[in-house]
């Protein structure tokens, strides 16, 4: 099922991100950041990001929750088996930095459970891609304009994990939102594996990190949204790795009523870390 779509999403991505460069690449551009009702930031380039993933995947069978979308209510939500999650612009802190560190999050979650997942790094262009049943795999320096079919662009991406090693334990954490909680979680992994090292990066750049093997784990000990997770998610399963709830070894799910996630781990099935 998911495979069908995944072109689709995969487009829906890089046209978003063209939309939001054109934003930030403008230095006359403005930003036109409003506050919404949790007091994040909102941008013109959320909104343009939005309606350019809207109009290819309302063409799909499924309903979109997005970040940015029209909030349905979870009486209407709860009868959806196969949905996409989506997040327009992750990161929006970091794009208004003009640090790079922003990404476009579209998923498909089936039955709870994200199936399929695009990450697309605008600044970089760098694309993120997964599926049940076809693995994960990065793609570097991708234009929308080249994506033609699916098979072409497996020819040319590596797939996830990437054979590079690395000395020590790699934690990756958030460069807005390093806790006290994440603090002592590394102060604990060096207590039980000596060096650690720590890299820190914006948006869901974190979990591709862990899902490429550049780092080991990535511990979120502050509140994200399904939409920030679910196409991570989706590509760190997808590579041998899992997003577990913080108290209990049970994955995240989607599509509940209350949308924050619970505090998580990212880190490969069956890791010792």
């Amino acid at each position: 099922m998911q495979h069908d779509f995944l072109l689709d999403a995969i487009r829906a991505a890089l046209l978003a991100g063209d939309k939001i460069l054109s934003i930030y690449d403008d230095p006359l551009s403005d930003f036109q950041v409003e506050k919404k009702a949790d007091n994040s930031p909102l941008t013109i380039a959320d909104r343009k990001a939005n309606e350019a993933i809207t109009d290819i995947l309302r063409n799909t069978p499924y309903p979109i929750l997005s970040e940015e979308g029209k909030m349905m209510p979870y009486e209407e939500r709860s009868s959806w088996e196969t949905l996409w999650v989506v997040d327009p612009l992750d990161g929006t802190k970091e794009f208004i930095k003009r640090n790079g560190e922003f990404t476009v999050n579209i998923a498909l979650v089936h039955h709870s459970v994200p199936v399929m997942g695009v990450i697309y790094l605008p600044v970089k262009r760098e694309l993120y891609f997964a599926a049940e049943g076809l693995g994960a795999y990065k793609l570097e320096q991708v234009t929308a304009s080249e994506v033609v079919a699916l098979d072409d662009l497996l020819a040319q991406a590596r797939r996830l994990p990437l054979s590079e090693s690395h000395e020590g334990v790699v934690v990756v954490a958030s460069r807005s939102h390093l806790s006290a909680e994440t603090e002592a979680y590394i102060r604990m992994l060096q207590e039980k594996h000596g060096e650690v090292k720590l890299v820190s990066s914006g948006s869901s750049i974190k979990i591709c990190l862990v899902a490429e093997g550049a780092a080991d784990v990535y511990p979120r000990f502050a509140p994200t949204m399904e939409w920030d997770t679910a196409a991570g998610h989706a590509i760190a399963r997808a590579a041998g790795r899992e997003i577990y709830k913080t108290d209990k070894e049970e994955p995240l799910t989607y599509n509940k009523a209350d949308l924050l996630n619970p505090w998580f781990i990212v880190k490969p099935v069956a890791s010792k870390l």
